[in-house]
């Protein structure tokens, strides 16, 4: 029987461990990277346990709430039986989360009688990678109209980060969460916390990037990285709200260097903002990544 001190905090130290497991099983999801976990570790405190073939992940939220996630991995019924019953017996009201739909889909014909609900606050958008770096048709030409206002009335240059320019992404990010005075916001603050560790350790979580800078200033930056052989995931996009269209400038230039290399862009989810979300799906995304979860009472195995 799994019990909850079986499961390990994720730590930096624990990236080999499971890269070598997403090589054999990809992700689907892009809340169930490495540097996401561990990015957001002080937010969410993600644990995860080893059961044969298979990576359980579990997590705690600031309020005390825990979820569990569906076994990842070799499909082992036993192992999503056990699962659920540790869901009942330690989790809160909703303590099976972030099921996508082809494992909700084998979940539920091996257990009928769950009931699962969409979570569309947590739903990843992923794009062509094509659609975002030319931009054509119709469907395109509100953004094209602001990219071409931003490019006429600023001359810009981009480049890759690196060890040489990464201090000044760094200071970027602290003016951009002045911008946003982020310490007013719950979300806001733990994303610069996100942030700042996702940067102390870029090259050890494998992490690229890109910058946008104007007179010499770095103004925006895209940071991104390999989800899986075909998806490349944006972790978090960010610009200066000196420069209107920024935004459309460093979305384009990251998927022009994408193009050739992978055939999607994830750009995760909107977190139920409606703001983030008008803005996501006026990209005209190829296809979101569902996810499902399920309330403590409507667990019957």
């Amino acid at each position: 029987m799994i019990n909850i001190d079986d499961f390990k905090k994720i730590t930096l130290a624990d990236k080999p461990i499971l890269d070598a497991f997403y090589t054999k099983y990809p992700v689907v999801h892009s809340d169930n990277m490495f540097t996401t976990m561990v990015s957001w570790g002080e937010y969410v405190d993600y644990r995860y346990v080893f059961i044969g073939e298979n990576i359980v992940i579990m997590t705690k939220l600031k309020n005390g709430n825990v979820q569990f996630r569906a076994p990842l991995g070799k499909q082992n019924p036993t192992l999503v039986r056990e699962v659920l019953k540790l869901a009942v017996r330690e989790g809160g009201d909703t303590p099976f989360v972030f099921v996508d739909k082809n494992t909700k889909d084998w979940i539920h014909s091996l257990f009928p009688k769950l009931v699962f609900f969409e979570d569309r606050m947590f739903f990843d958008y992923v794009y062509l990678t094509s659609d975002l770096a030319e931009l054509k048709g119709t469907a395109y030409s509100a953004i094209r109209n602001r990219l071409n206002k931003f490019q006429k009335n600023h001359t810009y240059t981009f480049e890759i980060v690196t060890k040489n320019n990464i201090t000044e992404v760094q200071e970027f990010l602290k003016r951009w969460c002045l911008w946003k005075d982020c310490a007013s916001d719950e979300l806001l603050e733990n994303e610069r916390k996100s942030m700042a560790y996702s940067m102390a350790y870029f090259f050890d979580l494998g992490l690229s990037g890109l910058a946008i800078r104007i007179n010499g200033i770095i103004e925006a930056i895209a940071v991104f990285e390999q989800m899986n052989k075909n998806t490349a995931v944006i972790h978090y996009e960010k610009g200066s709200p000196d420069f209107d269209g920024i935004y459309k400038a460093i979305n384009r230039e990251t998927a022009q260097l994408l193009k050739g290399k992978f055939q999607y862009i994830d750009r995760e989810t909107d977190m139920g903002v409606p703001g983030l979300r008008k803005a996501k799906l006026s990209y005209r995304p190829h296809h979101l990544v569902e996810v499902f979860s399920i309330e403590k009472k409507n667990i019957m195995v």
